[in-house]
């Protein structure tokens, strides 16, 4: 496996992990009473993350490019997989990392208050005290939250059921895309264009219905109208969705290339 791979295999887990653990922050928001904080200190994990996404771009396209060169554009189909399973790989960690992140996060937004300054909370986030307030905070999932799985109860079945939908699109786009043009090369830049419009319909979906519900929920929590637990039980079902929407990515691969290199040919 080239180089370029496995640094996009660490990127992608990168930005998967990131995109995961960002349900935890209205979680930490919540058990703070300082969502605004919240959101303002998770931008330092969501540069890293764009950061990631910048560099990961033109690293794939250099495989790409040279594998065509080579005639075996079919053989970057194990490649693709191995990404998708990164994605899957990194969800299934950020799910049990989810109860650290929040203690460790709702202490970086106490910090955040004390320092108000992002360069200060980072300097604190290295200093001793620091790294002695991380090591208490290494917390395992509880297993009442993970049995909580069983009981679909108070669920908003609709929610995650389209958030899992959202994100396998969202994660399936841009491998698809790419895939499509590496089985027709001569149109390969009009298939990596269209996968703009496949995350635009993941992103519809998001911005539509999925984070105004979980908005809403979040106001239902602080005006004490929905109980921590339900929020927490639907925090847990929709990140328990992201797993299986990386699983579904798999299947979709390889139909929504040929649906994609078929419009590509019809435009």
């Amino acid at each position: 496996m080239p180089n370029q791979v496995i640094i996009v295999l660490i990127l992608t887990f990168v930005i998967y992990l990131i995109s995961s653990l960002a349900y935890s922050v209205r979680i930490v928001g919540v058990k703070t009473g300082r969502i605004a904080i919240a959101f303002a200190v998770f931008n330092i994990f969501a540069l890293i993350s764009r950061t990631a996404n910048s560099i990961q771009a033109p690293l794939m396209a250099k495989t790409i490019e040279n594998t065509i060169k080579m005639g075996n554009p079919e053989n970057l189909l194990y490649i693709f997989r191995w990404i998708i399973f990164s994605t899957t790989v990194a969800t299934i960690t950020g799910a049990f990392l989810m109860p650290t992140f929040i203690k460790v996060f709702g202490k970086a937004v106490e910090a955040f208050s004390i320092h108000r300054s992002i360069p200060r909370l980072v300097l604190h986030a290295f200093s001793k005290s620091g790294i002695e307030q991380f090591k208490s905070s290494v917390t395992k999932p509880k297993r009442e939250n993970i049995a909580q799985l069983k009981s679909l109860t108070m669920i908003p079945k609709k929610i995650v059921l389209l958030n899992t939908i959202a994100f396998a699109i969202s994660t399936v786009g841009v491998l698809a895309s790419l895939y499509a043009g590496c089985l027709n090369p001569d149109l390969r830049t009009t298939c990596s264009t269209l996968s703009a419009v496949v995350n635009g319909f993941s992103t519809i979906l998001m911005f539509i219905f999925i984070d105004p519900y979980i908005s809403m929920l979040t106001d239902d929590v602080i005006r004490g109208e929905c109980t921590e637990l339900q929020f927490h039980r639907c925090i847990i079902f929709i990140v328990g969705g992201l797993i299986v929407g990386t699983v579904l990515a798999q299947i979709l691969l390889v139909p929504s290339a040929k649906v994609i290199s078929f419009i590509a040919k019809l435009i």
